[in-house]
């Protein structure tokens, strides 16, 4: 069986930061995925940038951006995912290949707006393929659906143990 792991944790609390340790610990294994990252102006919040394991990158929300849709006030640019971060998953989730591990930053309100996100991510968890996503720790249909599956283990990350995981994470995971 394939080791499916949830990390969940509150904002600001290091969820992108492990996943990225982790991605780094891991350089022997092929990486499909993406991580997302605050964009800052002027010390303020103003957006929130993904780039994929392939090193592509684009801003997936903003405050300039309009919407629709909308989180807080954020526009998101659904194109983002469609064009930059779903391909490789969906390649990853129909062509699995031994050793590659899916990583997912994050399962969260921005992302979970795209439907072809969230079949894919449904795809991919199906996969007979090791996948590690970061989750809020807010409930919501579709991420309590994967929190409740069987074979997904999910680790609360928190200030504590948030430097410690991502080494942890790595030796269970290059013992597969």
């Amino acid at each position: 069986m394939r080791t499916k792991i949830l990390l969940e944790g509150r904002p600001g609390v290091g969820k992108t930061t492990a996943v990225r340790r982790l991605a780094a610990l891991l350089r022997s294994r092929a990486i499909v995925g993406f991580t997302t990252e605050e964009i800052r102006q002027g010390g303020a919040r103003v957006g929130f940038a993904l780039e994929t394991a392939a090193g592509h990158r684009a801003v997936l929300a903003h405050v300039d951006f309009p919407g629709p849709p909308k989180v807080g006030r954020y526009g998101v640019n659904l194109d983002v995912m469609d064009q930059v971060a779903l391909p490789a998953l969906t390649s990853a989730s129909t062509n699995p290949v031994p050793g590659r591990l899916v990583l997912i930053d994050e399962l969260g309100r921005m992302e979970l707006a795209s439907a072809s996100f969230r079949e894919v991510v449904r795809s991919v968890f199906e996969a007979d393929m090791d996948v590690v996503a970061t989750v809020h720790a807010h409930s919501d249909p579709f991420t309590d659906a994967l929190k409740r599956r069987p074979d997904v283990e999910l680790i609360a990350i928190t200030r504590a143990n948030r430097d410690a995981l991502p080494g942890e994470l790595a030796t269970r995971l290059e013992n597969r």
